[in-house]
Parts: structure tokens; C-alpha cells; sequence
């Protein structure tokens, strides 16, 4: 069954040529914190390109549940009244946060060291995911933290009275606990500091700074050291927010194993700690490049054009990539499917605690469609069987997991024989118009 009301199956059918544009959504991780970080300055923020998927707009939600008048302007535009860092007030009734980790756990820090008490939970999939991770150290400032058994939701967050700042390494790569603590730490006193041994996406960083906070980074034998001064005055922005490259990477992906395909994907986020799948796509011999370079809103921008690949080979990705391309692993396995030799991904077992297990669910779908996956805790490898040479005819469980979903239906285009996914609904949640967008490129998607 679906988290997100009746199953929706999927079938992506081997597909011509895939040609245009591919106007992709904005970015899903800084949506998330344009609107929180608005929700803590002091007046009107003002976001455009917002991303307006279900686990974005449980966010919104739940900023105006503390307090902050949250107001869609239309076409992507969005206003934000913050009530300023400290500011929260004690919501009325519990937080769903949908199928979004990256929302409740950010919403949790920046509600962590205000006195008051918030109940937060989610769908199906996210009520299964462990909570300890940012739950630990946010009860460092002095918060406290009950859920269910093994750190779960539904759970409620009681705020610190007192908060005391912190000093906390983050013991596996993630940006969601890193930034948590950060969003903690503006309400706490003195100096909170967070030590990543492994550098993880830096958009909080960047924007705190784009609101005032003071905060530094420094790269030390410890590691990186983001240093964060408490009690600031956030001052509001206007934001425009990147095209977002986890969803670019659906189109990309396909065009590069769809015969005879030439996609444009414009105005994509570059961000180098995001940017991990494009770095390797490249090492894997795909013909995409990148074309008007650009910053916008203190990120790196281009617009990428991908082309049909069919000489691509096996790479093995070097584990320190893994937290600039988390979220891609799953499409990158298909398109390791449809090259020749193995490629194998190390020190990902981050994947195992996403929306669902996505080392286990991708290496059984690819293997219902006649391709060989290795898998261990912290790894696994695909077999690529060459251009045009994936059986297909596979139906895949999606698990609740939209870029699962998205994945198979990526390989469904390129494969000898249809690829059905027993649930696309999830794809809502990130990707509200991958079905058109597909479409309009030559995809041919349908649902049962």
C-alpha cells in the first residue's frame, strides 16, 4: 500500500529518440531551508522557483503551524513573515511532515532550543525511519525527545528552556543532522560548532551566511569546522532557488542511455557538494557537458546537455563522492546497467536508512529485469550488460521511494521490454511534473 493514498502502478515503455527542454522543479533541499530560514528572519522573504512538491509544502505548513504567515504568490513565487530566530510559538496540533526526512529533521532543530513542545510525524515510510541521529544531539542544547521504539515517529520534541550551545562531530556524513544542529544552534548562546569529517552539502551554510548569521567554515586536520554565533538577527531575502540536480538527473540519465536522444536540462544547481553524479557520469564516457556557467543566489549554475552514450563503461566511484551524490545512486545503478564492465560504489550505507533501503531495493528490481547486483552493507555493484542489452519486463516494488520510482521508469526507456513499478505515487513528493516533463521529451510512461 501507498503512504500517499491509492498506489499508482507504472509502466515505462522502450521509447524513441528523447529531444527538447526539460524545464526541471527547484531545488528540493533549498526549498526546504529558504522557507524555514525565512520563517526565523525578521520580515518579508520573498522565494521564487520554490519547489512545489508535497514534501516542500508540508514545510510551508508547518512554518505557518509556528507562527510564520506563509503565502503562495503563484507561478513558483512565495512570501514569507518570519517571527525571527526565538521566535516559534507552541503549535496547535501535530506536525506532518509527509514523507520528508530532510523537513522534519530540519524543523526539529530549528524548533529544538525554543521553549516549547512540538509532535511530529509522516507518512508510512518516514514513520519508520530513525530519528536518534539529529534526536542525540539536538538534547546536547537541552531539548528533550520522545518518539516510539528505536527513535521513531510519531514523536515530540520538548524545547530547551535554557539552551546551551554545543560542540558536536557528526559521526557519518549528513548534511540533514549537520543542519539541524546548525538551526539549533541560532537560538542558542555563545558559539555552537559542527565538525564534518566528510564535507556534505553546504546550501545551510550558505544561506545563514546569505541572512546575517555569523558563521565561518575552516578545513582542519579535524576535519571541516563550521563555526555558528548564536542569537542573530536574521534579516530577510529575496531568493531564487536553482533548478534542482537530484531531479535533473532523471532526464539526464535517460537521454544518456535512450537511443539517439539530445536533452537540454537549464539552470541546474552545481554546487560541487552535489554535483557528485555529473563528475562521474563523465568519468563514465557520457557525452554531457555543461553550458552557461553562471551563479545565481550565491549558488553555481549551468545548464546541462545530455546526449546518447552508448560507449559508456563501468567506474568504480570513489566513497569520499558518496555525500555529493547520495540521492543518485539509484539512477546511477541504471545506468551502470547499460554499461559495459562493473561499476561499484563504496561507503554508501547511508542508503539503507533513506526513504527506504535503496541498496535493497534497487538490487532487487534491477535483478527482476536481468541484471546482476552485488551488494554488502556499505556497498554494492552492477554489472553493466552494454548498451540496449537490459532484458527489462520487470515489475519493481518502489517502496514508498520516489527516485526509486523515477529510477525503473528511467530504465523502462531503454530497456528490450517494459519496466512496471507496483506504486509511482511517491513521485509527488519530489518530482510533482516528472510524468509530463518525461512526456513532452518523447517518454512514453503510462500508469495502469
Amino acid at each position: 500500500m501507498s503512504g500517499h493514498g491509492t498506489p499508482i502502478p507504472m509502466t515505462a515503455h522502450p521509447s524513441g529518440p528523447l529531444t527538447g527542454e526539460a524545464q526541471v522543479p527547484g531545488d528540493k533541499s533549498i526549498s526546504h531551508r529558504a522557507l524555514i530560514l525565512g520563517a526565523l528572519a525578521v520580515g518579508e522573504t520573498r522565494i521564487s522557483g520554490l519547489l512545489e512538491g508535497e514534501d516542500v509544502i508540508d514545510t510551508a505548513k508547518a512554518m505557518r503551524a509556528f507562527g510564520a504567515e506563509v503565502t503562495d504568490l503563484g507561478g513558483g513565487e512565495w512570501s514569507v513573515h518570519g517571527v525571527g530566530v526565538g521566535g516559534f510559538a507552541e503549535p496547535a496540533q501535530v506536525i506532518d511532515c509527509g514523507n520528508s526526512g530532510t523537513g522534519v529533521r530540519l524543523i526539529m532543530g530549528a524548533m529544538a532550543t525554543s521553549p516549547i513542545t512540538a509532535t511530529f510525524t509522516g507518512d508510512a515510510s518516514l514513520n519508520k525511519r530513525p530519528m536518534a541521529r539529529v534526536t542525540d544531539p539536538l538534547e546536547l542544547f537541552g531539548c528533550r525527545a520522545v518518539g516510539r521504539a528505536g527513535g521513531r515517529l510519531p514523536m515530540t520534541i520538548v524545547g530547551a528552556a535554557e539552551p546551551v550551545p554545543v560542540r558536536y562531530t557528526v559521526p557519518v556524513p549528513s548534511a540533514q543532522v549537520k543542519s539541524a544542529v546548525l538551526l539549533a544552534g541560532l537560538n542558542a548562546p555563545g558559539q555552537t560548532v559542527v565538525i564534518e569529517r566528510e564535507a556534505t552539502r553546504d546550501h545551510s551554510e550558505r544561506m545563514l551566511a546569505g541572512f546575517g548569521a555569523e558563521i565561518t567554515v575552516e578545513d582542519t586536520e579535524e576535519g571541516r569546522v563550521i563555526t555558528l554565533t548564536g542569537r542573530p538577527e536574521l534579516k530577510p531575502q529575496t531568493i531564487v532557488v536553482p533548478r534542482d540536480p537530484s531531479s535533473a538527473a532523471f532526464p539526464v540519465c535517460a537521454a544518456l542511455i535512450t537511443p539517439g536522444s539530445d536533452v537540454l536540462v537549464p539552470g541546474i544547481g552545481l554546487n560541487p557538494t552535489r554535483a557528485g553524479l555529473f563528475t562521474t557520469l563523465r568519468e563514465m564516457g557520457a557525452d554531457l557537458t555543461y553550458e552557461n556557467e553562471r551563479e545565481e543566489g550565491g549558488e553555481p549554475v549551468a545548464d546541462l546537455r545530455a546526449r546518447y552514450s552508448p560507449d559508456m563503461k563501468g567506474v568504480t566511484v570513489p566513497a569520499d563522492r558518496a555525500a555529493s551524490m547520495i540521492d543518485e545512486y539509484p539512477v546511477l545503478s541504471v545506468v551502470a546497467a547499460n554499461a559495459t564492465g562493473t561499476t561499484m560504489m563504496g561507503g554508501v550505507k547511508e542508503l539503507r536508512v533513506k526513504e527506504s533501503d535503496r541498496i535493497d531495493a534497487m538490487a532487487r528490481g534491477l535483478r527482476a529485469n536481468g541484471v546482476t547486483v552485488e551488494e554488502g552493507e556499505d556497498w554494492w555493484s552492477v554489472e553493466g550488460l552494454g548498451a540496449g542489452n537490459v532484458p527489462g519486463g520487470g515489475t519493481c516494488e518502489s517502496f514508498l521511494d520516489h527516485r526509486i520510482a523515477m529510477s525503473f521508469m528511467v530504465m523502462g526507456l531503454a530497456a528490450q521490454a517494459p519496466v512496471s513499478v507496483d506504486d509511482g505515487s511517491p513521485i509527488a513528493t519530489s518530482f510533482p511534473i516528472f510524468e509530463p516533463l518525461m512526456a513532452g521529451l518523447g517518454a512514453k510512461l503510462e500508469r495502469a
